[in-house]
């Protein structure tokens, strides 16, 4: 699912190839774990010149010079600042457009919080988005490995915006991947705590893998111990539709399809849907059809139409893509929160008040007499009157569009008598 362990391998569109035996240069996939039991091909030897205890060293600075002001504060690794969270998803978006990195991102904001055990109270203990994937500790596991590339894409990110923490930057461009690939909203909240050290990171082996001996029975081992149930299991496979794998990095897929051979990004690997920059049901469809040989299919994916539990979700999700949309964007929501600790403790919000609905669109007839309907071409007359004066098709004014006419003639009527009787007085003298 969100954890394109060890199996999927995604490039950037730069020169730049890093080897991964889990997925991932910046176009591919974002989920099931793919980790095998070999090591890793990826080399942290790029590492070496670096902190041993934290990739970013300054990440875990005690105390550093604020960019703004001449005196050394300690940094604040919680309560992001909501303007620079919504500046930073604009720098995302545009990173999303030319890296075509949407899959990593999505696998870099699971893979921090999928280390959640709901059965550890203490945090940081028990896991989850607390940032600590940032930490050499973390980033060598082996379901880990090419994280490395998402890291340095989102960094001078951080470096831009130094009062948000890791924890929030990375759900931030998974939750942003999702969108800007054409999925559903996710309902983010943000304030997550950053963990400071690499003693702060949790064990080994706390991601799924990609083809174990009984696929469904490690599926629940995994997810149920973050707290996740069968519906969410499925929802969250779904994010396969993005993303490719590649044989000589993770052991899995074809050098190359039809689908793959020309990118975007670097060319190669096998892919799981068609389209897989882009996020819709198709994975499910494939999956079921099993049609095209040059579509991947793993293990913990063909589980999905085995297990009759899972199959009830996936049937579903195959013939009703709002139904998935809905249900993978509350799943998400719930991944992307596990094991947080929230400062304020009830997050900051950045995107729009969903729960009150669509704005209502712009209907011309519905500010006509509504004794007969209007034409096409009075409908455009009257709808660019609505817009010159403040109205939009999804911002509606909030008074009734002829009122506000009404008002605006008597206006300028007053106005008219006004100056119209002042012109005939004489204001020469003092």
């Amino acid at each position: 699912m969100a954890f394109s362990l060890s199996a999927a391998s995604h490039s950037l569109s730069s020169s730049t190839r890093v080897s991964l035996p889990s997925a991932v240069s910046s176009s591919s996939p974002p989920l099931v774990a793919l980790s095998s039991s070999s090591s890793s091909p990826h080399s942290l030897s790029s590492l070496r010149t670096i902190s041993s205890s934290s990739l970013f060293p300054h990440s875990s600075f005690v105390q550093r010079k604020h960019p703004n002001k001449s005196r050394v504060i300690s940094p604040k690794c919680a309560a992001s600042d909501a303007a620079q969270l919504k500046n930073a998803k604009e720098d995302i978006k545009v990173l999303l457009r030319t890296k075509f990195c949407h899959p990593i991102f999505v696998r870099l904001g699971w893979h921090d919080a999928g280390t959640y055990n709901k059965n550890i109270e203490e945090w940081p203990q028990r896991g989850g988005a607390n940032g600590s994937l940032r930490f050499e500790a973390e980033l060598k596991h082996a379901a880990n490995a090419g994280l490395i590339s998402a890291l340095k894409l989102v960094q001078p990110i951080k470096d831009k915006y130094s009062n948000i923490s890791y924890a929030d930057l990375f759900q931030l461009a998974s939750a942003t991947a999702i969108e800007e690939a054409g999925g559903p909203e996710i309902p983010m909240k943000y304030g997550r705590v950053d963990v400071l050290s690499p003693d702060q990171c949790p064990e080994e082996g706390r991601l799924p893998d990609a083809g174990p001996p009984s696929p469904a029975d490690h599926l629940r081992e995994v997810f149920y111990r973050m707290g996740l149930d069968d519906k969410e299991i499925v929802a969250l496979s779904g994010a396969h539709t993005l993303g490719r794998a590649r044989p000589e990095r993770s052991g899995w897929g074809k050098p190359e399809t039809k689908y793959t051979k020309t990118g975007p990004g670097e060319p190669g690997g096998q892919s799981w849907t068609v389209k897989w920059l882009k996020f819709d049901n198709s994975y499910f469809k494939d999956i079921k059809e099993k049609r095209d040989e040059d579509l991947l299919m793993l293990p913990t994916d063909a589980a999905l139409f085995e297990d009759p539990s899972f199959k009830n979700y996936a049937e579903k999700y195959a013939e009703d893509p709002a139904a998935f949309f809905k249900d993978y964007a509350e799943a998400h929501a719930k991944l992307s929160n596990l094991g947080a600790k929230f400062d304020p403790p009830e997050g900051i919000i950045i995107d729009n008040d969903t729960t009150q609905g669509s704005p209502e669109k712009f209907v011309a007839a519905k500010y006509s007499t509504g004794k007969k309907e209007l034409s096409d071409s009075m409908k455009k007359k009257i709808r660019a009157e609505y817009e010159a004066i403040g109205g939009s098709p999804d911002k509606p004014l909030p008074t009734n569009y002829f009122l506000n006419i009404i008002i605006a003639i008597g206006v300028l009527a007053l106005l008219s008598f006004f100056f119209g009787n002042n012109n005939n007085s004489d204001f020469s003298g003092f």
